[in-house]
C-alpha cells in the first residue's frame, strides 16, 4: 500500500500527539470523503437548471453561492475557457457584489476593487470568435470548492457559503485566485479567523434583531457592512499584534 507523508502545523501535532488520534484512521476516512465530493464537483455539469435546482455536490450551496457560480460561469464563457477555475470563481464573488466575503475582505483591508485589477492582470485576454459555455469546473476550482465544504463543516454549518467559498479560494494552493488573495495579505489562517469573526457579528446583529436562523450571507448588507469591520478588526488585532512581534524578534522591518 502506497504510503502519504501528512505535515502537520506543530501545535496542531502536538495536540494530535496528547489527544491520541488514530491519525492513519482519521486520514483515509477524511481522504475517501474528499476524493468523492472532489470527483462529484468535477462531473458536475453547469447548466441553469443544475444551479436553480441544486442536486449532488451543489445541494448545500446558499442562494448567493449559486449567483455567484452562475456569474463564474458567464465569466468563463467569455473568456473561452472550457472550464471554470478559481479566477472566475473569484471574480463571481465580486460580480455578486453584497456577499459576506466581500465584507471580510475588506474589514481586513482588502479592497474588493483591488483584488478586479489584480485579478484582470493575471487572466489572459478572450480569444477571438464567439464564446461558448463553460460547463465544468476546473481541477484547481473543484478542489477549492471542495475546501469551501470542509470549511463549512468544520465550523458546524449545515450550508456553503461565499465566506467558506472565500475560505476555499484562499486555502487552494495552485489557482489563480488563490495567488492573488494572498497576494494581498488573505491568509489562509487570518482569513478564518476574519471569517469567524464576521459570523459572530452576524449571529449578534441577528440576536439583537431577534431574526430566525438564517445563512450569514443573507442578511442584509447594509447592516453586515456597519458591524463586521469593527468586530473582525477587533478580533484580528491581537494576531496581527504577535504578527509584528514575531517579525521584530526576526530582524524584520514590518514597514519595509
Amino acid at each position: 500500500m502506497p504510503k502519504i507523508n501528512v505535515y502537520l502545523p506543530d501545535e496542531l501535532a502536538e495536540a494530535v500527539k496528547e489527544a491520541g488520534v488514530p491519525v492513519s484512521a482519521v486520514c483515509q476516512r477524511a481522504l475517501e470523503q474528499a476524493v468523492r465530493r472532489v470527483t462529484a464537483i468535477r462531473e458536475t455539469v453547469l447548466t441553469d437548471l443544475d444551479l436553480e435546482v441544486p442536486t449532488g455536490a451543489l445541494i448545500h450551496l446558499t442562494d448567493r453561492t449559486r449567483t455567484v457560480l452562475k456569474l463564474a460561469a458567464d465569466r468563463a464563457g467569455a473568456a473561452g475557457a472550457t472550464a471554470v477555475g478559481t479566477g472566475h470563481l473569484l471574480a463571481g464573488l465580486l460580480d455578486e457584489g453584497g456577499n459576506l466575503a466581500l465584507h471580510v475582505l475588506r474589514a481586513m483591508d482588502i479592497e474588493p476593487g483591488q483584488v478586479g485589477r489584480d485579478l484582470a492582470q493575471r487572466t489572459p485576454a478572450p480569444p477571438p470568435g464567439e464564446a461558448g459555455p463553460a460547463r465544468r469546473f476546473s481541477g484547481t476550482a473543484a478542489n477549492a470548492l471542495e475546501f469551501a465544504v470542509t470549511e463549512s463543516t468544520s465550523l458546524g454549518h449545515n450550508y456553503v457559503g461565499c465566506e467558506h467559498l472565500l475560505l476555499g479560494l484562499v486555502a487552494e494552493p495552485d489557482g489563480t485566485a488563490g495567488q492573488v488573495l494572498r497576494g494581498l495579505g488573505a491568509d489562509p489562517r487570518l482569513t478564518r479567523r476574519a471569517v469567524v469573526a464576521a459570523l459572530a457579528g452576524y449571529v449578534h446583529l441577528r440576536a439583537q434583531a431577534q431574526r430566525p436562523a438564517q445563512p450569514a450571507d443573507a442578511a442584509n448588507p447594509a447592516d453586515m457592512a456597519q458591524l463586521l469591520a469593527s468586530v473582525v478588526r477587533d478580533q484580528l488585532q491581537p494576531l496581527l499584534e504577535r504578527i509584528t512581534r514575531l517579525e521584530e524578534r526576526a530582524g524584520l522591518d514590518p514597514d519595509a
